[in-house]
């Protein structure tokens, strides 16, 4: 196996994680490239020299690619993201599998010169995964592509990290990246609503982002500073800490490709709500017992938060729900699924349509 990457901040080069080569590539001066790992890759776009280092980065990976797989003798190429990722394998020319993951499909319901850049590619596939059935049936209608092909197949958790159950009494807790699709200002809202109601709860925010600014003067605006706290952007190896003990994770995002942190909470046995507008995060959260799903309006937030804090069986109920998704996102389970995908990927067939 061999991982090739967008380099960053001038950080490029081979190596060898964990027994795995990993080339990361180079794409402009190292102070410009910043085009992954922050979020920020559909904003470059807005912009002729974020257009041009774009597509740099993807002619480039294709050109390592193709020498790759002369030199390493490839079975197939795993392409995440339609762009850039598909579209180097797609120009490589070698056989490969596409995984959707959220706003890659974002950007094809938005705009009809990334559909054309997208078709080949997708047609091109011997095999189509998105992380959600939601998005696959993004994907379906967006693009014409037969709902039937497109394998759902989530990304692994690593639910090692994830054990014990909470107790509760630490309130409500939310993670992510602090942006509009979000929606915590319902989540400050619905906590304005319970204090005036009598019931106040501390709210902690993991994530940082171009909303947090935003966020913070809303607090203030509710006057609800000595109940909310902003941790920033936590480590992958501190999330578990920062949510073990909530009495209900708060996650009210529109249009979310899985969800990751919601299914993350209730492998702890944290109730989880969500909003039914929220994605593939439908595919995760109980519609009731140790979760809800609601409308995105902050008074179902609220009735929503004090019925799971309320309700004496939802933690059990959650890690109930956190134990099928232990089993079913475990590595070895998912990476079972994708061998079966490789191996019929590999013989080179194409989809006809």
């Amino acid at each position: 196996m061999h991982v090739i990457a967008p380099a960053d901040l001038g950080k490029g080069g081979s190596e060898v994680r964990h027994g795995v080569s990993v080339t990361r590539v180079r794409y402009a001066a190292a102070r410009a490239e910043t085009l992954a790992y922050r979020g920020t890759m559909l904003a470059a776009l807005r912009s002729p020299a974020g257009i041009f280092r774009f597509a740099r980065l993807i002619w480039r990976q294709a050109r390592l690619l193709k020498r790759l797989a002369a030199r390493e003798r490839f079975d197939v190429v795993h392409a995440h993201w339609w762009v850039p990722g598909g579209i180097s394998a797609w120009l490589a020319g070698h056989p490969y599998v596409l995984t959707l993951h959220g706003m890659d499909v974002v950007l094809l319901e938005r705009s009809a010169v990334s559909r054309s850049l997208a078709r080949p590619v997708l047609r091109g596939a011997t095999a189509v995964t998105a992380v959600s059935s939601d998005l696959a049936e993004r994907i379906a209608r967006v693009m014409g592509y037969e709902r039937e092909r497109i394998i759902v197949q989530p990304m692994p958790i690593e639910a090692a990290q994830f054990t014990g159950t909470s107790r509760g009494g630490g309130g409500v807790v939310t993670v992510g990246r602090l942006m509009p699709r979000k929606r915590l200002d319902l989540v400050l809202q619905a906590l304005d609503l319970l204090r005036a109601a009598g019931r106040t709860l501390p709210l902690t925010i993991v994530g940082d982002g171009p909303e947090r600014s935003a966020l913070e003067r809303r607090v203030a605006e509710l006057h609800l500073g000595d109940q909310v706290r902003f941790l920033g952007e936590l480590p992958p190896a501190r999330i578990p800490a920062a949510i073990a003990d909530a009495d209900v994770f708060a996650f009210p995002a529109l249009g979310e490709g899985f969800g990751l942190v919601a299914a993350e909470a209730l492998l702890l046995g944290v109730p989880v709500l969500a909003s039914h507008d929220g994605g593939g995060v439908r595919d995760i959260v109980p519609t009731s017992g140790g979760g809800r799903l609601v409308n995105p309006e902050p008074r179902e937030i609220a009735r929503a938060i004090e019925e799971l804090i309320d309700d004496p069986d939802a933690r059990r109920l959650a890690a109930e729900a956190g134990a099928v998704l232990r089993q079913r996102l475990e590595p070895a389970a998912v990476a079972e699924c994708f061998e079966a995908v490789y191996r019929r990927a590999a013989t080179g067939s194409r989809p006809n349509n």
